[in-house]
């Protein structure tokens, strides 16, 4: 169970705000958590299937594209799960909304589309652009 939030220093966030995104937090963790067991769920019933049957070249290519793609996908759900678990650990610390790089006020806006942001738009943008 979790603790109550607590009051958040953002000037924007009020308590009962803050408590529905450590809902909304933990819910879209535990989906992307479930779909990360999805996907090996998946890869294992295929070798268990296929395991060492002779493939044809197309269908090794299709399975190539598909691991890959499921790389991606990983490791997009791992940064996420990361971002996550700052967010939710900002929550337990009353730094919510706040900029981890600057601590800036994150927009509400932003918090509402984007629960697990750490960084403002700006510098989310920095941080996607490789700087």
């Amino acid at each position: 169970m979790s603790n109550p939030a607590r009051p958040s220093p953002h000037p924007e966030l009020d308590a009962s705000f803050v408590e529905r995104q450590r809902t909304r937090l933990e819910a879209l963790r535990d989906e992307l958590l479930g779909g990360e067991q999805r996907i090996i769920a998946e890869q294992r019933a295929d070798r268990e299937l296929h395991g060492n049957e002779a493939r044809e070249y197309e269908d090794e290519a299709q399975s190539m594209a598909q691991r890959e793609v499921d790389q991606a996908t990983r490791n997009l759900n791992d940064r996420r799960i990361g971002d996550i678990e700052r967010a939710l650990q900002k929550i337990e610390q009353g730094s919510y909304g706040l900029s981890d790089a600057s601590g800036k006020p994150i927009s509400r806006a932003r918090l509402e589309s984007t629960p697990e942001a750490i960084y403002t738009i700006e510098e989310e943008r920095a941080r996607e652009a490789g700087a």
